[in-house]
Parts: structure tokens; C-alpha cells; sequence
């Protein structure tokens, strides 16, 4: 076994340079390559006229049909994600939310989405508070917090305002031609991955067993959609979703509003009025996304841009700020200061998370503050380089200051590049499906994002009706000079603002290229401080590992007073695209630790 060693390379803006030596321990048995990084899953994919890279292959290659025919990278991005919606239900679907960052080469300038939906109306606080305390909870569900499956953690769903909102702005092709490859292949089927059929299993044993404990209202739809005669369906098994092809011919065919106005709504609202819940069709009429500006900050002379809350993009940018004080090449990739000081920067920038992070229509977020180089200088000085901090809260002051997802990316042969992130949260999502009024349903779930709520009356994420939930779905870019570099992202829940800041790193500090900074060893801390409520953290939480950091190092840490485990599978999903700034060569990225697939033309 090879130990970690640091990568001293310069990084050329003409393209992401592939380090000699890898950061990372080579897994026994594994082959080596003959050139680059040699513990890189593949050399990145290159292409000059356009290029995606998706968690699943199939949604890859539609993508890419679209922009072949001339479609634009937005065309592309929502046929991709229609697919996984239907491809990859465990992650995502139009009962999900969307976010998005959108380069724009005419007017050359990021443009940001905001595709939430929010709360029902029709119940106050108190309201709501009382129903959910009628509600028996399940064995996984935390006393105190808004239940994280049923009726209680349904928020109006974002992502089919999203499509038509970006359509509306930057399409090209008709929707009809962008969402016929997936309704196509609902009705035919699609064979099930290795991953994803997981996945699948996982989901539905724990709707079962939610079902078993009384903790859901039903899940009779979510059998017949996702369990056809009672069957999960395993990897290489070919899966169809006909109620699913229905509803989105009806989209294609009558436009957003059919789901927020129309039939569709009609059908939810009726679903909902039987199960009991107060979500209602003048919920769907009301809901409109929102186009915001990124924010960003400067890391080592590259632009790093998020969206601002209710996601937790800021969090990525709080912890780049605190590190760009550290000389990380110095420590070494992988060494036990270069995670010690990651650690302990991601759980200052959580501390904040807890507290201030909220939708900014109900809770001004203090941004400037938090994304100030006087407030990471305190973070940073915070930090003691022998000893892990037990607790993040109460954290600094402010002064006046009031889990399941897929990510894509898409780039297009006129230089314009998308960012988008698409969930339905924990676990598949809310474990419901509604019925289509006809004996039918709609053949999707609706997303549990409304559990991501506190119940404190006095938290900025506190439940209130018509409000957007705190959101771990995040998007992500970079630029350098005014110029686009990398659109991309990790999914992963609490993991993505931790991943965003590793990848960043990795290319800028240690010269990886886009394809070997996503192979490489992560951490992902676990135990910090919710927004969603509970008890604050006091014990340091945990730091989980990847087999490739050297037992050495853990020991270090371990020393130092981090909880240490190696683990499997909480380290996010990554893909991106790096454009070449001279030649306007797009390099795409895929995550191996998912089934995904890079492409370009």
C-alpha cells in the first residue's frame, strides 16, 4: 500500500492537469494506470460540441440525443432530468425540487433558479404542530421534529416549474420532443442498475416497516408504482412505469399548468383531502420558482458560486474562506492536518448552518457577515490544530442578524453550461404516491423536503405555512476572470457543501484534474448541529473515512479527538464539466462511487 503523498503541481487554466503521483491509497486489487492520476476511475471524457455527465447512463445518452438535434443545454438538461426521474427513482422525480445555476454565453453571466415549493397554507403553525403531534412516530423519526416520511413532510413539489421556468428562458426545442425519450421508455420499461436496484430494495423495506408501525398514511400507490405485485425489482430487471408516461404526456402536451392548475392538480388535491392532509389545489396554484442571483466568493484567485439559502450552497463558501487561511498543499493531501483542518472548518460553517440558513421571503440570512474574510478569520483562529472541537453552538454572534438526489450537468456547442440538482429527499421520498382519480396513479412519489423544517417557533427555519423549507440541494460553478471553468456538483445531503469544498480544493491547491478530483479519498462529517431541530452537537460527532485514507492518518485524528470509522456510502455522487477557457474543450466528469456516465459529441 502506497502512502499519502502531497501533489506539488501548478494548474494551467487551458485544462485541469493530471497530478504524477496519486493523493490517495490504491484499494488492494485494483489495476493501475498507465498514465495520470493512477487511482483515477477513467480519464476524463473530452468533447468540443457538447457534453453531459448524469448518475445514470441511459439519461446520459438522451441528454446528449437532445443536443445533437440542436436543442440548447437547457433542452438537454430537462430531458436528462426527466429520465432520471423515471430512471433513478430513488433519487429524484416531479414530486421532487429543483435548483439550478445556468451560464448564459450571450449575456455572459450565471443565472440562478430557485425551484422549491413550499408548505400548504391552510394551517398555522399551531395548526400543523397539533396535527403532527396526533401522528405516531416511527422508530427512525427523532421526538420533536416534523415526522421525515407521510403527509407532514410534503412540501408542493418545484421541479415542473423549474423545466418550464428554464424552457421559458433559455429552450429551444419543444417540450413534447424533450420529455418523449422518458414517457417512451415508461411505457416500454428500462433495465434496473446495480446501484439504483439497492437503492430501490432499501426504500421500499423501510416504507413497509413505516407501514408496519402505523407511521404513514398509506402506501398502497407507492406498491403498485415501485413494487408491481409486491416485487422489487432487482438489477438487470426491466421496470415500467405506464401511469408515470401518462402524466408526463399530459405535461408535454397541456404545459405546467396541467400540474399546478389543472388535471393533475385536481387529481393531487383529491388524494390528498382522502389521506387527510392539508395540502390543497390553491397550494399548487400559488407556487411559482424564483430566478436569483448566485453568490460567490474567492478561493485562491477562483470564483466559487452558489445560491443563497434555503439551500446550504453558502456552507461550501464558508468553509473555502476559513481554509484559504491554511497552506493545504504544504500539509499534503490526505495528510492528518489537511483533514483535521477540513473537519474542524466544516463544522464552523455548519454552526452557522443551523442557525441562519433559511428561506430568505420569512428570514433575511445575514450573507455578508457570514461570507466576510473578518468572520473566517475568526472561524480559523477558532481552531486548534491538536484537539477536535466537541461542540459548534452556540458559535460566533452576528450582529443584528434576524439525502436521496441526483445531480447533472450540461454544456452546449454555444458555450452555454448547466448546473442543476434535482431531489426528492430522504429515502425516495415521502413514501407517497397519489392517485390519478381514475383508479389509477400518478407514477410518482412526492418528496419529504418539508421534514427539513424546526418546529422551534423562534428558529429562522421554523415551520410556517407558505414557507420553503431549509434545503441540502445545492448547485455549483466555477469561474476564473469572468469566464466559465466547471459547472458541478456532489450530491449527497449534509455531504454536498463538504464535497463541493473537497473538489475545489483538490483542483485548485493540488492541480487534480475534473475527473481524478472526484476520485479521490473523502471525508464526511456527521453529528453537527440541524436545522431541522434536535439536540445541538456536544460529543464532536463523527468522522467518517474512505478506505483509501491510510489507517495512520485516522489514528492521528483519533489522537487529536475525533471520532473516526471507516465507512461505505455517505460521500456523495459526483459529476462536472471543466471548460477549457483558450479552445472551448469541455472535459465531463462521473462519479464511480454511482452508475453514471459522462458524454459529449
Amino acid at each position: 500500500m502506497r502512502t499519502l503523498l502531497p501533489i506539488i503541481a501548478t494548474l494551467s487554466l487551458a485544462a485541469p492537469l493530471a497530478a504524477q503521483d496519486a493523493a490517495q491509497t490504491v484499494p488492494k486489487d485494483q489495476g493501475d494506470r498507465y498514465s495520470g492520476v493512477s487511482g483515477a476511475s477513467r480519464s476524463a471524457v473530452l468533447g468540443q460540441n457538447g457534453m453531459v455527465a448524469t448518475s445514470h447512463p441511459l439519461a446520459t445518452q438522451i441528454a446528449l440525443d437532445v443536443l445533437k438535434e440542436g436543442g440548447s443545454a437547457v433542452d438537454a438538461a430537462i430531458a436528462g432530468n426527466a429520465a432520471l426521474g423515471l430512471l433513478e427513482p430513488t433519487g429524484n422525480g416531479i414530486g421532487g425540487d429543483l435548483f439550478a445555476i445556468i451560464w448564459d454565453p450571450k449575456t455572459q453571466k450565471l443565472h440562478g433558479l430557485n425551484a422549491s415549493g413550499r408548505s400548504p397554507k391552510g394551517i398555522s403553525a399551531a395548526q400543523f404542530r397539533k396535527w403532527i403531534a396526533t401522528k405516531p412516530l416511527s422508530k427512525r423519526d427523532e421526538p420533536g421534529t416534523i415526522p421525515d416520511w407521510g403527509a407532514a413532510s410534503v412540501t408542493i413539489p418545484g421541479t415542473v416549474d423549474g423545466w418550464f421556468e428554464m424552457h421559458g428562458k433559455f429552450g429551444k426545442l419543444p417540450m413534447a420532443r424533450i420529455l418523449a425519450p422518458t414517457i417512451d421508455y415508461a411505457e416500454k420499461g428500462a433495465p434496473v442498475p446495480e446501484l439504483i436496484a439497492q437503492y430501490w430494495k432499501n426504500s421500499v423495506a423501510g416504507f413497509q416497516a413505516l407501514k408496519a408501525e402505523g407511521a404513514i398514511e398509506e402506501i398502497d400507490n407507492m406498491a403498485k408504482v415501485f413494487a408491481p405485485g409486491g416485487k422489487v425489482p432487482a438489477e438487470g430487471d426491466v421496470q415500467r412505469n405506464p401511469d408515470l408516461a401518462r402524466t408526463l404526456s399530459t405535461i408535454a402536451a397541456k404545459g405546467r399548468d396541467a400540474f399546478y392548475k389543472g388535471e393533475l392538480a385536481e387529481a393531487m388535491d383529491g388524494y390528498f383531502k382522502r389521506i387527510g392532509a392539508p395540502h390543497r389545489l390553491t397550494d399548487f396554484a400559488a407556487h411559482k420558482s424564483e430566478w436569483v442571483d448566485p453568490v460567490s466568493v474567492n478561493y485562491r484567485g477562483f470564483d466559487v458560486w452558489e445560491l443563497p439559502p434555503n439551500g446550504q450552497g453558502i456552507a461550501a463558501l464558508q468553509m473555502l474562506n476559513i481554509l484559504e487561511g491554511f497552506d493545504l498543499k504544504a500539509m499534503g493531501r490526505g495528510s492528518a492536518d489537511f483533514w483535521h483542518v477540513f473537519i474542524e472548518a466544516k463544522k464552523a460553517a455548519f454552526a452557522d448552518r443551523a442557525r441562519f440558513y433559511a428561506d430568505q421571503d420569512f428570514a433575511k440570512t445575514p450573507l455578508a457577515e457570514l461570507l466576510s474574510d473578518g468572520r473566517a478569520a475568526k472561524q480559523r483562529a477558532a481552531i486548534d490544530m491538536a484537539k477536535a472541537s466537541r461542540t459548534d453552538m452556540p458559535g460566533l454572534p452576528i450582529d443584528g442578524a434576524a439525502k436521496d438526489t441526483i445531480y447533472m450537468t450540461v454544456a452546449d456547442k454555444d458555450g452555454m453550461m448547466v448546473s442543476l440538482i434535482q431531489s426528492n429527499y430522504r429515502g425516495m421520498g415521502s413514501g407517497l404516491v397519489p392517485d390519478d382519480g381514475k383508479g389509477g396513479t400518478l407514477g410518482f412519489m412526492f418528496q419529504d423536503r418539508g421534514a427539513q423544517f424546526t418546529l422551534d417557533p423562534n428558529h429562522a427555519n421554523s415551520w410556517q405555512p407558505g414557507k420553503r423549507p431549509f434545503h441540502t440541494i445545492i448547485p455549483a460553478f466555477m469561474t476564473k476572470d469572468g469566464k466559465p471553468l466547471m459547472s458541478f456538483g456532489l450530491m449527497g445531503g449534509a455531504m454536498q457543501p463538504q464535497g463541493h469544498a473537497q473538489i475545489v480544493v483538490n483542483i485548485v491547491d493540488f492541480g487534480l484534474g475534473v475527473q481524478a478530483a472526484g476520485d479521490v479519498a473523502r471525508f464526511h462529517h456527521d453529528g453537527s448541529t440541524d436545522p431541522e431541530g434536535g439536540d445541538p452537537m456536544t460529543d464532536g460527532g463523527v468522522v467518517e473515512l474512505e478506505s483509501g485514507v491510510p489507517a495512520s492518518v485516522a489514528e492521528e485524528l483519533r489522537k487529536r479527538g475525533h471520532v473516526v470509522k471507516y465507512v461505505t456510502g455517505p460521500f456523495g455522487g459526483y459529476q462536472a464539466i471543466w471548460r477549457d477557457p483558450e479552445t472551448g474543450v469541455y472535459w465531463g466528469a462521473s462519479e464511480f462511487r454511482k452508475d453514471g456516465q459522462a458524454a459529449g459529441y
